[in-house]
């Protein structure tokens, strides 16, 4: 149950509302303690609400701040390893040795904050031109103000496709249906009604109030605004009950990823470990150097890395008209094999025209033409292109001021059908019913002919449905009207009042295919895309547009078909499927989730009120600019221009952004796999640990920077050119194929330094910090293209980096503060030849080995 709403206006400390909650009291009081009135705030009021209440958004779930991104940091699992040595180390005395690792882990951290922050801040900024909206009215206008700024005693006006912004009282509303799914779990609309319910009434039961998040599939209200931002149910209870997110191939790539890297470090960790024990090694020294090896085989910058990429490509896809709602929605793009769209403004122009109106016999029509301009001009519903091509056909040779609009009966989904209700003077009181030809036809009795009206057989049923099946191979859309007279007229018209109309004739609307649409279409296809249509639109335009575009259409599923399916029936034939068609809109995420169990990456279009499902479902939603509120808030994704140019552009940057993530983790995963082997083998054998915790962990920090600079880095042209996936088996066999060559040079470096220079324990372990850093950094260089490194050059900002680190690490034991923090010596200059020669050749051997990696995948 709500909390009681208060003011923090210091004029007045009171609470606005008392103890009894709002859904229980009447619309006057209500509108009395909110301090409200029917014709809204004024805007000055709500400028001082706003600062009282703060802004309309859920906080409490969003988890942005820059403290929780820093503490996440520290919740790292290899951190936590790390937190743990030092204190280990601590407690036994050792605390020069748990100051530097605990200053490793902190420069690890903050290095790790300051990529995901900025990242974060970068994709908030993108949000930000996409802003929910919402229409309030203020001092007695109607008004549009974003969704943020909406305050307790606010007056929102809501019609079908409105995503509710508030909690708030119904005040009065029309045929209203509100989806609930994201509180209830309901999956089916609820209707909603002004009214009183009783105090203990839960969520599902108050009928006369709309929830933050919740949207509306039908119908239209008028709502008063009684909690916002945290105060609201959904932020309340969202943790515990919130629709949750499909997993999506990327995160399933993340997450198994994870359990290889667990697998490999708990094998090598515990049996270094114990065999050091079984040496007679110190316990803290084997402890220490176990974990370390640990942290040295994982990437544990990955979650940085991934973040400071994924930023960097959704600037990119800003820059070509695309905002990134979702950040790893950028991955999935780049992984997506498979787009299922609707037609109207992603395959053709969008702009439709109203071609012709014509009555049941296909003769053109005045009337009809009056008919179809009277329901479009005075239905308040959803607005839609239909109406506007209606509205935009020229004259109708009559005056629109002799009819009076007495009600309505709003469009919804299941019925496909909008009316009004006019009065004529002197006439009787007629409904106006205008919707899809199967439908409207399913409400007849009788069709006009001429003058006079006769009853609908069965004859002239199948003469429609042949006049109907040629104008949609001819590609053109149609949609029926019909009236009923009433001779008593009444106070209000429901769904019950579509009875015994008569059919009174069509229209005939165009809407041609998008131009260029064909070379859009061949360029998903060239990178690996295949389409799928899923329209609601009759099997013979969707059919005829296909075969225009260039499209299979041999394969075709509708509706009706598809509502026998069985789940196992649907998940064997939607792969096979070219069009789905006369899809009722609730299938379309049946569909999606087929497609996806088959193992496709896909992606789905839409910018209506019942896309939210489908949406949600698929691997990438993807959105246009102009969609309404809901279709907009469940997608990843949204174009700035409904153009399929705009999203292969973002396919192209979500690739390359895909590309240098697996750069960084098959680059990291090989190159600490051989190093770690090395030092686990040698610490078998030599008489001395190869390298103390805390080099490990500063050979590992220092590696991690030029890493970072791997979201800059430029991608090879074949990389764009198919879907990639997470591969971990691929990933496991490029760290086994490359690791024991680092290892083989490791063991060179070793025989190097024990047999021909005969080195002290101190210069041992120096040398070989040396040269392991810099063969980390040779392996990036030369592993992150499958060209030549020297015909694909990296980015500068990876150069650079990569040489400066270089740099760093030959220079590093000559400088006596540090060598002495680390136990660093300096290095006579001709074994410092010896490690660089030593790298050359293995940089040449690696080449090699990379061409025959590249040539056998």
């Amino acid at each position: 149950m709500n909390a009681p709403l208060r003011s923090r206006d210091s004029a007045n400390q009171n609470s606005m509302i008392p103890a009894s909650p709002f859904w229980s009291k009447t619309e006057d009081v209500l509108v009395e303690d909110l301090r409200s009135r029917i014709t809204g705030l004024s805007p000055e009021e709500g400028t001082s609400r706003l600062k009282a209440h703060g802004p309309n958004t859920v906080l409490a779930v969003t988890h942005t701040n820059a403290l929780h991104i820093l503490l996440r940091q520290f919740l790292n699992p290899l951190v936590l390893i790390l937190i743990f040595a030092a204190t280990v180390s601590s407690l036994v005395g050792e605390m020069h040795d748990a100051i530097i690792i605990s200053v490793i882990v902190l420069a690890s951290c903050l290095l790790g904050f300051s990529q995901e922050y900025g990242a974060t801040k970068a994709l908030e900024a993108l949000k930000k031109s996409i802003s929910l909206s919402a229409t309030v009215v203020r001092g007695g206008i109607e008004i549009l103000v974003p969704a943020s700024t909406i305050v307790p005693g606010d007056i929102i006006k809501l019609a079908a496709g409105s995503l509710v912004p508030a909690d708030g009282m119904i005040l009065w509303s029309r045929d209203l249906s509100v989806s609930e799914a994201t509180l209830t779990g309901e999956t089916f609309p609820v209707g909603k009604m002004a009214g009183v319910c009783p105090p203990e009434a839960p969520i599902a039961a108050r009928s006369n109030c709309v929830f933050t998040g919740t949207s509306v599939r039908s119908g239209t209200a008028t709502v008063i605004a009684v909690e916002t931002g945290g105060r609201t149910e959904y932020a309340t209870i969202a943790g515990a009950i919130a629709k949750q997110i499909p997993e999506t191939d990327f995160s399933r790539g993340i997450r198994r990823f994870g359990y290889l890297m667990t697998r490999i470090m708990l094998v090598i960790v515990i049996s270094v470990f114990v065999a050091n024990l079984l040496l007679h090694r110190p316990l803290i020294d084997s402890l220490l150097f176990s974990l370390a090896l640990a942290v040295g085989l994982t990437p544990e910058l990955l979650p940085a890395i991934i973040s400071m990429t994924l930023a960097r490509g959704a600037r990119a896809m800003a820059a070509g008209g695309v905002i990134v709602r979702r950040l790893d929605a950028i991955e999935n793009l780049g992984s997506m094999n498979l787009l299922c769209t609707d037609k109207t403004g992603t395959l053709t122009e969008g702009i439709i025209k109203l071609d012709d109106c014509v009555d049941p016999g296909g003769m053109h029509s005045q009337h009809v033409h009056l008919l179809a301009v009277l329901n479009a001009s005075l239905q308040a519903g959803l607005k839609n292109p239909l109406d506007d091509a209606i509205l935009a056909s020229g004259e109708i040779g009559a005056d629109l001021k002799a009819f009076v609009k007495k009600d309505e009966i709003p469009y919804d989904f299941m019925r496909k059908r909008l009316s009004v209700i006019v009065d004529e003077a002197g006439q009787d009181a007629m409904l106006v019913c205008k919707g899809a030809v199967v439908n409207i036809l399913s409400v007849c009795t009788t069709v006009r002919s001429g003058d006079a009206t006769e009853s609908l057989n069965e004859e002239q049923r199948l003469q429609i449905d042949t006049r109907y099946r040629d104008w949609g191979e001819n590609g053109i859309r149609v949609i029926a009207i019909a009236t009923r007279c009433f001779v008593e007229s009444k106070e209000s018209y429901d769904v019950g009042d579509e009875c015994e109309l008569c059919l009174e004739g069509f229209l005939l609307f165009l809407d041609p295919p998008k131009a260029g649409i064909n070379n859009a279409l061949a360029g998903l296809r060239h990178r690996g895309i295949g389409i799928k249509i899923i329209s609601g639109d009759n099997r013979y335009i969707v059919k005829h547009l296909a075969d225009t575009i260039g499209l299979r259409t041999k394969r075709v599923l509708t509706g009706a078909e598809l509502v026998s399916m069985s789940s196992d029936a649907l998940f064997a034939r939607a792969p096979k499927t070219d069009l789905f068609v006369e899809i009722d809109p609730n299938q379309k995420e049946l569909i999606i989730k087929a497609l996806r169990r088959s193992d496709h990456v896909v992606g789905y279009m839409g910018d209506g009120i019942n896309d939210a499902p489908a949406l949600h479902e698929a691997d990438v939603g993807i959105s246009v600019d102009g969609a309404v509120d809901v279709a907009r808030e469940a997608a990843d994704l949204v174009l700035l221009r409904q153009d399929l140019n705009v999203l292969i552009r973002g396919v192209d940057d979500g690739r390359r952004t895909f590309a240098n993530t697996m750069k960084y983790i098959s680059i990291a995963t090989s190159a600490n796999f051989g190093n770690m082997i090395s030092m686990a083998i040698a610490s078998l054998f030599l008489p001395f640990l190869p390298l103390l915790a805390k080099q490990i962990l500063l050979n590992n920090l220092l590696a991690d920077i030029p890493s970072m600079a791997i979201a800059t880095d430029r991608v090879d042209r074949q990389q764009v050119r198919r879907p990639r996936r997470w591969d971990i088996r691929g990933i496991q066999r490029f760290m086994i194929f490359f690791g024991p060559v680092s290892s083989l040079f490791d063991f060179v470096t070793f025989g190097f330094l024990l047999f021909v220079v005969n080195v002290t324990t101190s210069q041992f372990r120096t040398a070989w910090f040396v040269e392991s850093l810099i063969t980390q950094l040779v392996t990036m260089l030369i592993v992150r293209t499958t060209l030549a490194a020297w015909k694909d050059g990296p980015g500068p900002l990876l150069l650079w980096s990569t040489a400066i680190i270089t740099l760093i690490a030959l220079v590093l034991p000559y400088f006596p503060l540090v060598a002495g923090i680390f136990d660093f010596t300096p290095l006579p200059i001709p074994l410092l030849g010896g490690l660089i020669a030593i790298s050359a050749i293995y940089a040449a051997a690696l080449e090699l080995v990379k061409r025959f990696y590249f040539r056998q995948g």
